[in-house]
């Protein structure tokens, strides 16, 4: 059974190895609430994550940590499984998903993990260290549906209780569902008028569609940039501690993910992977009602890979209103580009990038078109170049 005891013992255990991450406030981020960052990002390892893998394994058998670990990832699990493995001289055999970023590949090897990639995703992963387990001997860590593991991310919120105690309520990202269930159990213990909402990724709505549904079920595919939480199906352990604990789950797009990662770095100086930033995201873009709250956004992780990161800034910036494209249709005259740069300069526009080409077959023989990328403020900024735009005469597409 998960007890209130479990996590002030998983607390204990913790205290030499973990960093006890800041809280932050946020007053930027989203309108109508008073938001704090709890920064897991910056743990050791760059998640959660070891708060779960070290108190599972410092529980072991003497017989157990001879015989070694095996655990499955989508990367930040494993550093932390790597990591305590490493501190209590254990072997850990790593099952990750071919498709993992580099990054989290290497860094599990660094902490001198056995690293085991298998085609698919996190689930097929899973099925393989539950092979391996039952070949080998080793004692599976499971990333998230253990009382043990659930008992050690529960440890953030005894932390929270002891950095912000008049928090109105706290924003959890949810894969497996085994931080949001060890977060809302320990905060409904101690703290009941704390409302716990969860996050989950459109593309990977595992715990959202069973906890509305009512039961347990299995997603056919997970598609999104938050890799972390690209899980199929949650616990049955989590599961039913979500049902009873956590007030309300909802989703937020990739987009919106990456607008999350870019305000984040902007505004906070703060580097975080899709699921770190989910929670942000779901204040951002107003998925929850938080007006006049004391509100907590857990940062979850920060290891994103650098390859999808320029990927997810360049998004955040559409997404943001802080670049966009522009295509519009000229006469085939001089002086029309002149006019065109002159509309935009004059209200503060940044042209990267230009494309003109002469008009296709089926349109005007004079016509032209001309493809713009601006660098912008924001949305309101767009609107009014293209207005100026259309009042000067311009057509755009």
């Amino acid at each position: 059974m998960l007890t209130i005891d479990n996590v002030y013992r998983a607390n204990y255990a913790l205290k030499n190895v973990i960093r006890k991450t800041d809280i932050i406030r946020a007053p930027k981020l989203a309108e109508g609430t008073d938001l704090y960052l709890k920064t897991e990002n910056l743990q050791i390892t760059g998640s959660f994550k070891v708060r779960g893998a070290y108190y599972k394994m410092s529980n072991l058998s003497e017989a157990e940590k001879a015989k070694g670990v095996v655990a499955c990832s989508a990367g930040n699990h494993a550093q932390g499984v790597a990591l305590a493995a490493q501190k209590n001289g254990i072997k850990a055999v790593i099952c990750l998903p071919d498709g993992a970023p580099i990054s989290k590949i290497e860094a599990t090897k660094s902490y001198g993990a056995e690293v085991c990639l298998v085609e698919g995703v996190y689930d097929d992963a899973y099925n393989k260290a539950l092979e391996l387990r039952d070949n080998e001997g080793y004692t599976f860590i499971h990333p998230f549906n253990d009382e043990d593991v659930i008992a050690g991310q529960g440890t953030i919120a005894l932390e929270l209780i002891e950095q912000l105690p008049d928090m109105d309520a706290v924003i959890v990202p949810i894969g497996g569902g085994g931080l949001i269930s060890g977060i809302a159990y320990t905060l409904k213990t101690l703290k009941p008028n704390v409302k716990v909402y969860g996050v989950q990724a459109f593309g990977a709505p595992s715990m959202y569609k069973s906890i509305k549904d009512g039961q347990i079920e299995t997603l056919p595919s997970v598609s999104t940039i938050a890799d972390g939480i690209a899980v199929k199906k949650p616990g049955d352990l989590t599961y039913e501690i979500c049902k009873k604990y956590v007030d309300e789950i909802v989703t937020v797009t990739d987009d919106e993910i990456s607008a999350a990662i870019l305000a984040l770095m902007e505004k906070h100086k703060l580097v975080t992977e899709g699921a770190g930033a989910i929670a942000v995201a779901a204040a951002m873009f107003g998925k929850l009602d938080l007006v006049g709250k004391k509100t907590v956004c857990l940062l979850s992780g920060g290891n994103i890979d650098v390859t999808i990161l320029s990927r997810v800034i360049k998004r955040g910036l559409l997404m943001s209103g802080r670049t966009a494209q522009l295509m519009i249709e000229l006469a085939d005259k001089p002086g029309q580009l002149k006019n065109v740069s002159r509309i935009i300069a004059d209200l503060g526009g940044n042209v990267i990038s230009v494309h003109h080409e002469r008009a296709n077959e089926g349109s005007d023989v004079t016509g032209c078109y001309l493809r713009i990328m601006l660098e912008t403020r924001n949305y309101d900024h767009i609107n009014e170049i293209k207005k100026a735009l259309t009042d000067f005469g311009f057509k755009l597409l």
